[in-house]
């Protein structure tokens, strides 16, 4: 993380301030779909027949006009995969819808007010294989997380942001009545939301780093003023896009995740307590970039 964040300085505070060429909507994104399949027969060395199939949306809307600016982003991702003798299942789940909306103060400073919403789709389970057993701990709205900001944001260009936030709203949802019931999520027992205020930070990063190739990074920092604010909520997803043509690419997407109040359960339901959280997904298929 220390390497890509130095990365993204050299590039960007060693360079001149830009001047506001950009009036009016600019508009772009990636769609991606993926597919893979490994299929045996009678196949001395063993193996299992399965698939997988991913999708992956990432759409940016973006207005300037003078001093103001109005950023949006909409992320999402679905994948499922399949193995011989088991269900079909969740590999990827993601629904996430930033709005960021700015009023240029000096210099590259803006003074920004900031809403980020995430989700899930579908329901998520833990699998027992050897009991043959699986047990929720996910689903639609359970979690859900919304941030609400205030503060100033540095924008020396259009590849990067640093937003500094000294008053953030952080709200929990909990709306699985299963789930809620467990208090799941650090929302407590039969309860269905947990409110939070701190301190937050995000730093973004979004830039052709070769021929073909583009990298999108955000970091998220989160402390809450009134309880642990030592423990830092941590939130570092990249999208790294490999074109090969107009329509096909490859695609590397990875999370990480801590949050102190999300305790990981393994498969016999025993409580692990708060675990550092990591998600890669990589696949090659159709892709189409505007």
């Amino acid at each position: 993380m220390l390497g890509l964040l130095m990365l993204t300085g050299s590039l960007l505070f060693g360079q001149e301030e830009e001047k506001d060429t950009l009036q009016g909507w600019k508009m772009g994104g990636v769609n991606s779909l993926t597919f893979s399949q490994v299929s045996f027969e009678n196949w001395a060395a063993g193996g299992e027949n399965s698939y997988t199939l991913n999708g992956l949306v990432n759409l940016q809307a973006r207005y300037k006009k003078g001093r103001y600016s109005w950023e949006n982003t909409l992320d999402m991702g679905y994948g499922v995969v399949r193995q011989a003798g088991r269900d079909v299942r969740k590999s990827d789940d993601k629904l996430e819808v930033t709005s960021k909306y700015g009023y240029k103060s000096a210099s590259n400073w803006y003074y920004s007010a900031s809403l980020n919403f995430r989700t899930q789709f579908d329901r998520g389970y833990t699998y027992n294989e050897e009991e043959g057993t699986k047990r929720q701990i996910s689903g639609f709205m359970a979690p859900a997380y919304t941030l609400i900001s205030l503060g100033m944001d540095y924008k020396p260009g259009e590849a990067f942001s640093l937003m500094l936030s000294p008053l953030t709203s952080k709200t929990t949802l909990v709306l699985d009545d299963a789930l809620s019931s467990r208090g799941a999520f650090g929302v407590e027992e039969d309860r269905k939301m947990r409110n939070e205020l701190g301190a937050f930070m995000k730093i973004a990063f979004s830039q052709d780093i070769w021929e073909n190739v583009t990298l999108n990074t955000k970091l998220d920092l989160f402390s809450n003023y009134l309880e642990d604010p030592q423990n830092i909520d941590v939130s570092w997803e990249m999208l790294i896009t490999m074109k090969v043509n107009e329509y096909l690419s490859a695609n590397l997407n990875t999370q990480l995740l801590y949050d102190d109040n999300i305790h990981y359960f393994n498969e016999a339901g025993k409580d692990m307590g708060p675990r550092i959280q990591f998600k890669e997904v990589f696949g090659a298929g159709f892709s189409y970039k505007f």
